[in-house]
Order: structure tokens, then sequence, then C-alpha cells
């Protein structure tokens, strides 16, 4: 199992091994620019396994995890994460054409910032029932403009590269959904833009959170 670790990478001026915006605050300022602290730290791999829920794609290049949007093509196309210890052996709902097979299902294992290898079964998507989500706004909506938001959106790709999935303003929000993230990008990104106007949304769960 791969479970090398990537340190985080942190402001130089904080002097810290872990990235906090109390410790920092003073080093990210208005100077610094817009996302200079979300640009600028990475969480870690979970210790944890995690679960994903997506389309399992396996082409030339080998089986992987569709965690974001899929291109409508015959067959699907996307980029997602690689899946090591993948079998179709015994798994249901999968589809085929020409040299990609592809199916929906829930998958479970060890994430190492790269790639995620499976240690359960997995699930058929449409028999899986997830466990709620705490709604982090409490349903309250924002404040920001829709402007500013079409502005921060245009920067996140950039910003947080391979990890950024999709995003989208709604109520004063904007709403980012992510590979991983275990609170230090949704930390950086209250920094960056206030509190609860950018809301950093991970793919990847940890079993039992």
């Amino acid at each position: 199992m791969r479970r090398n670790k990537r340190l985080l990478v942190t402001l130089a001026a904080c002097g810290l091994g872990v990235f906090t915006v109390s410790g920092c605050a003073s080093a990210v300022g208005a100077d610094a620019g817009r996302g200079a602290s979300l640009g600028s730290t990475s969480p870690a791999p979970p210790e944890d396994e995690v679960l994903g829920q997506g389309t399992v794609l396996d082409g030339p290049d080998g089986p992987r995890l569709c965690l974001g949007p899929i291109a409508e093509s015959y067959p699907p196309q996307c980029e997602g994460i690689p899946l090591e210890g993948w079998t179709w052996d015994a798994v249901e709902g999968a589809e085929s054409s020409g040299d990609v097979t592809w199916g929906a299902y829930a998958v479970q294992g060890a994430y190492d910032g790269e790639a995620l290898t499976v240690t359960q079964p997995p699930i058929l998507l449409a028999l899986y029932d997830p466990m709620p989500t705490d709604d982090p706004t409490g349903g309250k909506p924002g404040t920001t403009a829709e402007r500013t938001l079409l502005e921060i959106q245009e920067e996140l790709p950039d910003l947080l590269g391979s990890a950024y999935l999709s995003s989208y303003p709604q109520d004063g929000r904007l709403w980012v959904d992510v590979v991983w993230d275990d609170g230090t990008w949704q930390n950086a990104a209250d920094h960056d833009y206030g509190d609860g106007a950018v809301i950093i949304r991970s793919a990847l769960r940890e079993v039992g959170a």
C-alpha cells in the first residue's frame, strides 16, 4: 500500500510545520494578493481510509476514479485519480465499448495524495446509501456579490491545480469541489476571501466521518 506522505507547503514567514490561519495571518495580508494562502498550501493525505463516489473508467491508461465532470461521449472520458488494486471481477453494473470499461461505484481505499489503493469491494452506486453531510453554512445565504464570486472562480484552477474538480456560485457563496481537503484549504479560503465566501467540499471523505 502506498502511503507516501506529502509535506504541507507552508508560508516561510510562519516558521510552523502545519499551516494555520491564525499563525500565518500576519504573513498573508492584502499585500500578498488575493488567493495567496489558498495557493501556498495543500492538505496532507488522510491518515485513515477514505471513500469516494463516482465513475470508474478503465481504459488504456488503467482504471481511474472520476470524481468531477465527465465528458458526454461514448465511451465517456475524464481525468480522474488512478486506482490501484482495482479489479472488475465480481463487480456488477459495468459497461464496455472498445477498450474502455466503466461503471458508477462507491470506492473505499487509502489515498496517498496521488492514487487511491482499493481496500474494500466496491459498491454499485445505485445501491449505495451514503451518510448525509452537514451543511457548513447552516442554510444561511452568503453576502458576497456574484461578480466577485465569478472572479474568484476564475482563479481557482490555477490555485488548486489537479485537485480542483468544479465550482459554482449560489446564494452569495462559491461552492468548490476538490479531490481531498481536511480543512486546510477551507481555512485558507476563509483567510483569503472572508469567512464562508468560499465553501470547499472534499469529494473523498474519511470512512466514518
